[in-house]
């Protein structure tokens, strides 16, 4: 049963856009920094003593934190950010064109896997340091589809349509577990706008499935993976298009272009790829936030009216003597991602008067296909993955709600070999005899809807951690729509490889990125956050990261991540002006 709206819904009800008058723009008019300029501002960094409070603590510095951090601090607030990982000061020394050294920047901390179809962590999805998983990211940032934001409505039976927007023909899908998004595209658009704009987003001049999109800066170039998919997608009357990446084809400011050295998911060397390290986290440094490197959050005080007073955490700079330190505050935002922000809420047992913290587990479906062509690829050249197609949004003759989009890809020797040896159960002689053709094979993928199932969900182990804390374990298991997204994708991309003039072409089931677990929605019975980011049970409460997402949208989510986070800090600003 929905409950009434109370007066602070009420005053935020308006809030579908953002102002001028609703705080600065969170750097958007500043060149981003150079990558040696943040350890310079890490020196003369404001300090907030434990002791005074501070107006808000944010939890996590990557999608979710960072540009909410630099919101909040332009608009003079003191905002204090900590971060699990270690600050890397010097990206050009830290991150080596080394696949195995990269595994520093993952979240490696065991996290348990279960269910028919178990998530692979690690290099997959998080990551840990000083902007979190962006220092890995692959940077392909495709806005969600409008259709995407109202799937319940789309596969309701009664509306007379199926799961793909057509007349349905009777076939039930999982109708139940999806859940609408509280909010419009139009409301997501200024502020796509604002991310696009501050990070440096490369694209096509104009995109073939929003014709009006103007993207600020020109594409990238396509690399031969991405020239391959076109070629395959064109003999198949189908559109494939350079896509938008945020990293920079010509130079801005402090910031290079991309050299097209192919190891982004290692972390970026010269500053064109836009992790937060030097874009919104050296904004908030600048404009006064402080961050707390090697600071791991564990608990809350709260005052006798039930707010959070105090954010209580482990300080790791020496790591032979972690201490426990508690940093007094105002507000509070939860933004440690899909896993990391349910596991505090579960540990610390607070706003799940809905039972729905942790639920609804989601994870792209991500299936690959690879093929080997005649002619040298070398995909570990370029960005790896420079081509998009939104043709799948809406898949002919599948039935499931949603659909996928399409990009080409490029994978590094490494962590192409352990595919290899997983996906297609080649070892020894045969894995190495295959890893000799390395440079002549190439690969296509898909990020395909996954929808919400009481199914899938995080949960407290009773294993414990080094930190004395439960581990998370979680719980996730492929649904029939999923499954029929895998195989039309399996089955399209076979097609379109073989059209291109691969052979030896093999297929690899997998998922990736986490989504959900703290919904957000109008309804406080069925949700844990409001359309805002803020907790139902706890005003000073915030979540601002993957995890507030009803629906998985097919779109890679960190462009709709950083955009929410600016919507959340534009909410909390105008609460706290009144």
């Amino acid at each position: 049963m929905s409950r009434p709206q109370n007066s602070r819904d009420v005053r935020l009800a308006g809030l579908a856009r953002p102002s001028s008058s609703m705080g600065p723009s969170s750097g958007a008019e500043r060149a981003p920094a150079a990558p040696k300029e943040f350890a310079r501002l890490r020196a003369s960094m404001r300090r907030i003593p434990e002791d005074e409070p501070a107006d808000a603590v944010v939890i996590g510095t990557g999608a979710g934190g960072a540009p909410l951090l630099a919101r909040l601090a332009e608009a003079g607030m003191h905002v204090v950010a900590l971060e699990a990982g270690p600050w890397w000061e010097s990206p050009a020394d830290d991150f080596a064109t080394d696949e195995l050294d990269a595994a520093k920047l993952y979240w490696l901390d065991e996290r348990l896997s279960a269910g028919d179809t178990p998530e692979a962590f690690g290099s997959n999805n998080s990551g840990t340091g000083v902007g979190g998983s962006m220092l890995h990211w692959g940077a392909f940032v495709p806005r969600a589809d409008p259709r995407d934001l109202r799937l319940a409505t789309e596969a309701d039976p009664s509306n007379g349509k199926g799961g793909n927007g057509k007349p349905s023909n009777g076939k039930s899908t999982r109708a139940g577990g999806i859940a609408d998004w509280p909010l419009s595209y139009d409301d997501l658009v200024p502020y796509y706008e604002q991310v696009e704009r501050f990070l440096g987003v490369s694209g096509p001049e104009s995109y073939p499935w929003d014709p009006a999109r103007r993207y600020p800066n020109p594409p990238l170039a396509i690399n031969a993976p991405g020239r391959l998919m076109q070629r395959g997608f064109a003999a198949l009357g189908m559109t494939a298009s350079a896509a938008p990446i945020a990293a920079l084809s010509v130079a801005d400011g402090e910031r290079r272009p991309c050299v097209h050295r192919g190891f982004c998911h290692q972390g970026c060397r010269n500053g064109a790829k836009a992790s937060m390290d030097v874009t919104y986290l050296p904004a908030a440094v600048r404009a006064g936030a402080e961050l707390r490197p090697l600071c791991f959050a564990h608990g809350f005080e709260r005052d006798p009216e039930g707010r959070i007073a105090a954010v209580l955490y482990t300080d790791s700079t020496d790591p032979e003597r972690p201490t426990l330190r508690r940093q007094r505050c105002r507000a509070v935002f939860l933004c440690a991602g899909a896993i990391e922000t349910p596991r505090l809420l579960l540990h610390t047992g607070l706003a799940n008067g809905s039972g729905q913290v942790g639920r609804n587990f989601m994870a792209h479906v991500a299936t690959q296909v690879w093929g080997t062509f005649e002619q040298p690829v070398h995909m570990d050249r370029g960005f790896p993955a420079t081509v998009i197609s939104e043709d799948t949004l809406r898949p002919e003759g599948v039935h499931a709600p949603g659909g996928y989009i399409v990009q080409s890809l490029g994978v590094l020797p490494v962590t192409f070999a352990r595919q290899v040896a997983r996906g297609r159960g080649l070892f020894g002689a045969a894995l190495t005899g295959y890893l000799d053709r390395y440079n002549y094979v190439a690969g296509i993928g898909i990020n395909g809807e996954c929808l919400p199932s009481p199914r899938n969900f995080v949960e407290l182990s009773d294993e414990t951690d080094a930190r004395g804390l439960p581990k998370p374990r979680i719980q996730f298991s492929y649904g029939q729509s999923e499954l029929e997204l895998a195989d039309h994708a399996g089955r399209l991309l076979t097609a379109a490889w073989q059209a291109a003039g691969a052979t030896d072409i093999w297929t690899f089931q997998r998922s990736a990125h986490m989504l959900g677990t703290c919904r957000m929605g109008a309804d406080p019975a069925a949700s844990v956050v409001d359309p805002f980011g803020r907790s139902h049970e706890i005003d000073n409460l915030w979540v601002a990261d993957n995890s507030v997402f009803p629906s998985s949208l097919a779109a890679n989510p960190a462009l709709t991540i950083m955009a929410l986070s600016l919507r959340t800090a534009d909410a909390f600003l105008h609460a706290s002006s009144n």
